[in-house]
């Protein structure tokens, strides 16, 4: 061949972009894609097989948070693309960068129904920032970088990119263009400061755009929070945004808070909520901010200003720049003292746990504190969805070093991947993975990745034989008629030996010392702890 392939450019781009790891299930209909990553192509790409493309596109979701760049996964037409879809989902919610590349029939048969051909515009046309598709070769250079842009640009969030399988072994002639990012959006912060600088009762609600890979953003927020000394609370499931033993952090916006709390923060005269889009989570059902209230709102993405609340103030801004641009006060405003230390209280009181004895099991909570009392300073926890997780977001205080990963879109099978592209990231940091045994049997297989890699994950296995979150709401609505949220679990202990992880059995709390000595110890460990069900289910009157 006189030039690289298509293939190779798509490679050659993302390599100059820094990307040094992309995950994958292989397929037959991007074998060109898969030639251009081999080591003896020189990309110094880490190509990583999954087990199912639902796990390679958790991880590589979680290897954006982790990088603060997109994360690369490759996936086979059809069938591939579907089980990845999840992924993409879940990166949209998370607002988080993901490029999903899917290995398509060869252009000929395109819209005809060929064999495993979807038309991945129209699946993935209310989830993905932005869907393409190569047609010729020379259209993969300019696509790619299209693709990296709408990725990274705004509000991040997935991309797709469908690429025929002749197209990709096809000569290209064309050479990617360059890219370059574009500054940080300005806006006078002088109203803002002023508004901030009269508010007798502010609340900062802090949300994806302060998620930084290298801490910078964090800081930037703490350092404000300080000068300007306005309690900070974090959107859902964001908790590693602020140090929570801070005497700012005055919580999580999460699944209904308690109701003092809320009757609280309505109270607030001044709402500035920064990189944050204000979903119903984050707004506990779209009833917070109050009718009254002011909202100075500064979001990327211009479609959810002024959307379901108005706002006194809508910035299209980047958040971190607008602070780095405020002007810090010559003293820090007076009068809050009070205010500060109130919802301060609050949310102390709701992080309180009081041990007590379940004739089924422990209760995971004390699972959790005790994450909370040995974890590494700077431990990353994955957390996959269910109930299970609950007390990790609010009996917990996560410090500054610490990373709380978990899924806004509350999908189960997220913990497992997460924690193998953070265990392959950071190979010197403690990985503790906490996962239901539901999600145990999604996603739980992507342990082989760990195995074949030596990478050393802290595997806490609630085993309650339920699918514990779905089976409260039946106890809710219909006391007693249990019906499809039972599980019959194989042994989960072996099953976790099975992967040649230490396993330590948790029945009491007598093992608590065993279980942190395994978290201590260098190496893979394993817990499987007989969690009670009665312990989260509503009581019956």
């Amino acid at each position: 061949m006189t030039h690289p392939t298509a293939a190779a450019r798509l490679v050659q781009f993302l390599a100059a972009r820094g990307v040094d790891r992309a995950w994958c299930v292989p397929g037959e209909s991007y074998i060109s894609l898969l030639h251009a990553l081999h080591p003896s192509q020189g990309s110094g790409i880490d190509l990583v097989v999954a087990r199912q493309e639902g796990g390679a596109g958790f991880a590589a979701l979680a290897d954006a948070k982790l990088t603060g760049r997109p994360g690369v996964v490759l996936v086979s037409r059809g069938p591939g693309a579907c089980n990845a879809a999840i992924a993409l989902h879940a990166a949209e919610q998370d607002c988080v960068p993901l490029i999903l590349l899917v290995g398509q029939v060869e252009a000929r048969d395109l819209r005809r129904r060929a064999f495993q051909e979807i038309d991945y515009a129209a699946m993935f046309g209310d989830v993905a920032k932005w869907v393409g598709e190569a047609r010729r070769p020379e259209d993969v250079p300019a696509l790619i970088a299209r693709a990296w842009a709408m990725a990274t640009q705004g509000v991040p969030g997935p991309v797709v990119l469908s690429l025929p399988e002749d197209v990709l072994a096809m000569e290209c002639a064309v050479a990617a263009p360059g890219f370059h990012p574009p500054a940080p959006s300005l806006a006078d912060p002088a109203p803002i400061a002023a508004m901030l600088a009269r508010a007798e009762r502010p609340i900062l609600l802090a949300g994806h755009g302060f998620e930084d890979a290298s801490g910078a953003r964090q800081a930037a927020l703490l350092r404000f929070a300080e000068a300007w000394d306005v309690p900070v609370a974090v959107s859902f499931r964001r908790q590693s945004l602020f140090p929570n033993d801070h005497p700012l952090y005055v919580g999580d916006m999460g699944l209904r808070n308690p109701d003092a709390q809320r009757a609280a923060f309505a109270q607030a005269d001044l709402v500035l909520a920064l990189g944050t889009r204000l979903h119903d989570i984050t707004t506990q059902g779209y009833s917070w901010p109050a009718p009254g209230q002011r909202l100075v709102h500064v979001c990327r993405d211009v479609a959810r200003l002024n959307w379901d609340f108005a706002a006194a103030l809508a910035v299209d801004a980047d958040a971190v720049a607008l602070l780095a641009a405020m002007p810090a006060p010559a003293a820090p405003p007076a009068g809050r003292a009070a205010w500060n230390a109130r919802l301060r209280a609050l949310h102390v009181a709701d992080c309180r746990l009081t041990p007590r004895d379940w004739p089924d099991g422990l209760a995971f909570s004390e699972i959790a504190a005790l994450v909370g009392r040995v974890a590494a300073p700077d431990a990353i926890v994955t957390l996959d969805a269910g109930t299970f997780a609950a007390p990790f977001y609010r009996k917990v205080a996560w410090k500054s070093g610490q990373w709380l990963l978990a899924s806004q879109s509350g999908a189960m099978g997220c913990g497992m991947p997460a924690a193998v592209a953070a265990a392959l990231r950071f190979p010197g940091r403690q990985v503790i993975c906490a996962l239901g045994d539901g999600g145990a049997l999604m996603t739980g297989q992507e342990l082989a990745v760990a195995q074949a890699r030596g990478a050393a994950i802290k595997l806490l296995l609630s085993d309650n034989g339920s699918y514990g979150s779905i089976r409260i709401h039946q106890e809710r609505q219909h006391p007693g008629a249990v019906c499809g949220t039972d599980l019959s679990n194989p042994d989960m202990a072996a099953w976790c030996a099975a992967f040649r992880m230490p396993v330590l059995k948790v029945a009491s709390r007598a093992d608590f010392a065993a279980l942190e000595a395994g978290l201590a110890a260098p190496g893979p460990f394993a817990a499987v702890v007989r969690t009670s069900l009665q312990a989260i289910l509503p009581a019956r009157q």
